[in-house]
């Protein structure tokens, strides 16, 4: 019993500094207001649900109406008319901003269907991917946005990417 006390006190006294500090804030000194640095994310109120659809803008539906055929050895797209119709057409795309660039504006990204959840995962398949090229840089946000271009469909595209959209414009943001 003496040793449990013992081997008890000895634990929280040399593990004190990795739970003291858990209370450390992203606002300077900790107070009522602060928030935690390892407290979670909320949840993002579009997680689960699709975006809803936006008059004028192309819905992911359309875009995931592809499917992969073997072609040789190897997996192609193929997609339905209403997606080949749109190639090399100005559209306009809703989604969440997936940055491939360090800094808070991007040039070159990928507009998802889903928000992203994870640092290190892609939120969704090729046919809910599409990489934008801006003409000018975009202010990174966790909010969905409205980005207006040219669409061209990628029919082997070596990153497997399906879709790509050029010389856009955010329209909303």
């Amino acid at each position: 019993m003496k040793y449990n006390k013992l081997f008890l006190l000895v634990f929280l006294f040399f593990t004190a500094p990795a739970w003291a500090f858990t209370g450390a804030t992203n606002k300077g000194l900790p107070g009522k207001d602060a928030v935690p640095m390892d407290a979670p994310l909320p949840p993002s109120p579009y997680m689960g649900k699709p975006l809803p659809e936006l008059k004028g803008v192309v819905s992911w539906k359309t875009l995931s109406q592809v499917e992969a055929v073997r072609q040789k050895d190897k997996f192609v797209p193929k997609f339905s008319g209403g997606i080949t119709a749109l190639d090399k057409k100005e559209i306009k795309l809703q989604g969440f901003m997936l940055p491939l660039d360090m800094g808070e504006k991007q040039k070159r990204f990928i507009l998802t269907a889903l928000p992203p959840s994870c640092s290190f995962c892609l939120p969704g398949g090729p046919d809910q991917l599409v990489e934008v090229q801006a003409k000018t840089p975009v202010k990174y946000g966790f909010e969905p946005i409205v980005v207006n271009g040219k669409f061209v469909v990628l029919k082997d595209d070596e990153m497997g990417l399906y879709y790509r959209l050029t010389d856009a414009v955010v329209v909303s943001q």
